[in-house]
């Protein structure tokens, strides 16, 4: 008998709009939940609600339960006001406290329970911003935006990225003005770009399995094996987890 395949809760990104439907939408990139299925796993868009833009993790403990594990994807910027800042910079972009209330929450969740937990560009910051670190607004500087960007990542020895993706070099596709600024307590960088920007994170002596990618390995997953095992990984340590 073929066992099911484990279930990966992904939050879903709010949309003004989708091609294919008449209205405002709540998606998710193809290429994200194609690799988790490539990877074995069962992906599930679920719906981000968090009340009047609340971080506690209580109220999404009972929805996570029934899932194996879950990946943060990206999308839009984080309100500074969620890591202390009082200044707005003026390329923040689709900031919405109901998206960010549930992000953090389902961060703090994962972590906390030892879920195993996935988390891409947006996602890492989440997960930094969860643990008390802070973002750069803005990456300024001549040719500092990772905006539409293909760059080598070099991953640090003796990291859980690098046994994952058995690599010391990634090419890597990058969509993010925001950077890491300070790290949340607990944290380790595994990888940076030739610019110092932290592109990996990871947790060592967390309850769980944790890996945080600044890049978005699902563009280029269907070709990369590298980047096509961090989401291997995933779903293999959510069948450890059920």
């Amino acid at each position: 008998m073929d066992h099911p395949r484990p279930l990966i809760a992904i939050p879903a990104r709010f949309s003004a709009a989708a091609s294919a439907l008449r209205y405002a939408a709540e998606v998710n990139a193809r290429a994200l939940v194609e690799a988790v299925w490539r990877a074995g796993g069962e992906p599930a868009t679920i719906h981000p609600y968090a009340p009047d833009g609340s971080a506690d993790p209580g109220p999404v403990a009972s929805r996570l339960a029934r899932f194996d594990g879950v990946l943060l994807p990206g999308g839009g910027d984080l309100s500074p006001g969620r890591y202390g800042a009082t200044t707005l910079h003026g390329s923040l972009y689709d900031v919405d406290a109901e998206q960010d209330g549930f992000d953090l929450a389902v961060a703090r969740h994962a972590l906390a329970a030892g879920q195993p937990l996935l988390a891409i560009c947006r996602g890492m910051q989440v997960v930094n911003v969860a643990l008390g670190g802070t973002l750069r607004q803005h990456m300024r500087g001549w040719r500092r935006e990772h905006r539409n960007l293909v760059h080598q990542v070099s991953v640090e020895p003796g990291t859980l990225l690098r046994r994952v993706t058995g690599a010391d070099e990634i090419t890597a596709s990058c969509f993010h003005h925001q950077a890491i600024d300070r790290d949340g307590p607990g944290l380790k960088v595994s990888a940076r770009a030739a610019d110092g920007t932290r592109e990996g994170l990871e947790l060592p002596y967390g309850r769980g399995w944790f890996l945080a990618v600044q890049w978005h390995p699902e563009d280029t997953a269907r070709q990369d094996p590298s980047q096509q095992a961090l989401f291997d990984a995933l779903v293999a340590a959510a069948r450890r987890y059920r």
